[in-house]
């Protein structure tokens, strides 16, 4: 039987999502920990990779087991057992095919940046303090709309077969001293949002305009793109399926 897990994590103390041999990563915590309240090896395989530091308000991993589980009281008894920075929601039993990654229609990412020094927000947002042009950065959205090739904006030496994604919602909101960069797609590159916001920055502080922006879309050459942003202030938000409603 199959079941997808429905969880959330703060990334700060993990290397990422996936299981690196002598670090620890959301993975491996919950294999051991569904292993050990299930007794028996659990390899759980989630919705995508979350790098270093990167956080996740809503993941969707899937693992099989054999028996019909009571998911409400391993719900409780994972939260119990599992450290703070690990939350579950929700276990589901689905069909025996579904599968967390390659289901998945729709991911949602925010980028968090605050423009003051505030000591309650380091760990969560980046902090960059020279005056942004947010309306330019909405423009600059509206030019990702316009492409499907984001190779520009990937991890070098990656292994995608393609580098193509649909963009479909990109936008910059302010409220204090927060900026938020709400961005979804169908899927996303290694290394993708961390590098569209960097780049938008440049645009932000004038070091680059509009035009440039696509020219280093159609590059296709990451070393033309902007830098990638600290990992601790992108968060994964939301997964969709066809059949979760």
């Amino acid at each position: 039987m199959r079941y997808f897990i429905e969880l959330a994590y703060k990334g700060t103390n993990y290397h990422g999502w996936q299981y690196q041999p002598g670090a620890d990563s959301v993975q491996e915590t919950l294999n051991k920990a569904l292993s050990l309240l299930l007794k028996t090896d659990i390899d759980i395989v989630g919705a995508g990779r979350t790098d270093t530091g990167v956080h996740a308000k809503q993941m969707f991993a899937h693992f099989d087991f054999d028996n019909e589980l009571d998911a409400p009281q391993l719900v409780h008894k994972l939260n119990s057992f599992l450290p703070k920075d690990i939350a579950i929601f929700n276990i589901l039993k689905v069909s025996d095919e579904a599968h967390a990654r390659f289901d998945a229609t729709k991911r949602t990412y925010e980028y968090h940046i605050h423009t003051t020094k505030d000591v309650f927000e380091n760990e969560g947002s980046f902090q960059f303090q020279l005056p942004l042009d947010i309306d330019k950065m909405n423009e600059a959205c509206q030019i990702l709309f316009k492409h499907n090739d984001f190779e520009c904006f990937s991890k070098v030496n990656t292994d995608v077969h393609t580098f193509n994604c649909v963009i479909f919602e990109a936008n910059w909101t302010r409220g204090g001293n927060k900026l938020v960069f709400t961005i979804s797609a169908d899927r996303f590159l290694r290394n993708m949002v961390r590098a569209i916001v960097g780049t938008m920055i440049n645009i932000g502080t004038g070091k680059i305009n509009l035009a440039d922006f696509e020219k280093i879309i159609d590059s296709k050459d990451r070393s033309q793109a902007g830098f990638s942003v600290p990992a601790h202030g992108l968060y994964l938000t939301k997964i969709e399926y066809e059949y979760l409603k």
